[in-house]
């Protein structure tokens, strides 16, 4: 009778058992890359959405025409200033120091009102100095 002694057989196993250990761990870090990039984009969307909740807030708020800039906080995170340019402008900005988001305005019969056009992602004046928070 002819003996196997099964050492190869043993080697493939193992071989096999190598790979999928390797193909595991592989797929395990591209899954954590995946979910750190995931959380980053949700926490950025998040903020975005904030942001964009305190400058409409701002637009309905009473603001008074002199000083020149008035500061008010709605959130923890986020501030609403109203900046008063020449021309009977106005500039709401809103945000914190990594994000801002602006929307131009004008001063019609003593009354402040917003453009219908919707809020700026980008500063609509050519001094950025003035499109900063205070």
């Amino acid at each position: 009778m002819n003996r196997q002694s099964g050492v190869s057989s043993l080697a493939m196993v193992l071989l096999l058992l190598v790979l999928g250990s390797l193909i595991l761990t592989g797929l395990n870090q591209q899954l954590e890359t995946f979910s750190a990039l995931v959380s980053g984009e949700s926490n950025a969307i998040r903020h975005q959405a904030g942001v964009q909740s305190a400058l409409e807030w701002g637009k309905v708020q009473q603001w008074a025409l002199q000083p020149d800039v008035q500061c008010r906080q709605p959130a923890q995170q986020s501030r609403v200033c109203l900046r008063l340019l020449n021309d009977n402008q106005v500039l709401l900005i809103a945000g914190s120091h990594d994000l801002l988001l602006w929307r131009l305005g004008g001063i019609t019969e003593g009354r402040i009102r917003f453009s219908p056009h919707g809020w700026s992602d980008f500063c609509p004046l050519k001094e950025n100095a003035l499109c900063q928070l205070p």
